[in-house]
């Protein structure tokens, strides 16, 4: 399994996402279409940045009943996405409809990951306001056991919970770490957060980077940077 750099392009509008799309002249990054960018312009952007040759995360987090899930993950897998994810929370039984609905006639359907905690959740919200009462790390090793046991392919995690989520679930097992931020950048408004290199220490498979690359100077430099510290 490859590692990858995948650039959040969590813009307003489809002329932003192409506007900072062309400047990458020599690469075609992976990049991650949320749920801005999606509800701003719809299935369009997603089919026009397949044309133009990247590789897409789509990042909608469904978390619903399980029948509605699958219903839109059969509708998601239409669009030829790489990558798509969902809520872990919502139970083996809708991750379980998820990879259903997900799978192509041709048995081909693409990478289903799931959301442990976001990265913006402390263990402090997590027990305060959500009433989950065991720690955040063990909230996400379950979560993560039960997404490899519904037939997912990874999870969603902060880079600090990687390493666990591998000993759980394997090393096989995929990691897709947003909250990275280069060492000499600014946290954000995220409370989990790491940087490329330690990110490929711990074992993360994918890194998912927003701002430090879209709202960098150079973005391209800030793209190649990132991917030297984290695929080398």
């Amino acid at each position: 399994m490859g590692k990858d750099v995948i650039i959040a392009c969590d813009f307003s509008s489809a002329q932003a996402a192409f506007n900072f799309l062309d400047r990458f002249t020599e690469e075609k990054p992976f990049v991650k279409i949320g749920m801005e960018l999606f509800y701003a312009e719809g299935p369009s952007i997603v089919r026009e940045i397949k044309k133009r040759g990247h590789k897409i995360f789509l990042d909608l987090k469904l978390h619903d009943i399980p029948n509605t899930v699958k219903k839109s993950m059969a509708v998601l897998s239409r669009l030829d996405v790489d990558m798509t994810n969902l809520h872990a929370a919502g139970t083996v039984e809708m991750m379980k409809a998820a990879v259903e609905g997900l799978t192509r006639e041709d048995g081909t359907r693409p990478i289903l990951i799931a959301v442990t905690q976001l990265t913006s959740t402390s263990e402090q919200r997590m027990q305060d306001e959500l009433l989950i009462n065991a720690s955040i790390n063990d909230t996400i090793v379950k979560y993560a056991q039960n997404a490899k046991e519904a037939g997912l392919d990874g999870v969603v995690c902060s880079p600090l919970e990687a390493a666990m989520v591998k000993s759980a679930c394997g090393t096989e097992f995929m990691t897709v770490t947003p909250g990275v931020r280069f060492a000499d950048g600014d946290v954000g408004d995220q409370v989990r957060v790491t940087t490329p290199e330690k990110a490929k220490e711990i074992g993360s498979d994918y890194i998912v980077v927003g701002r430090p690359i879209t709202a960098a100077e150079d973005p391209v430099a800030a793209y190649r940077r990132c991917v030297a510290e984290f695929v080398g």
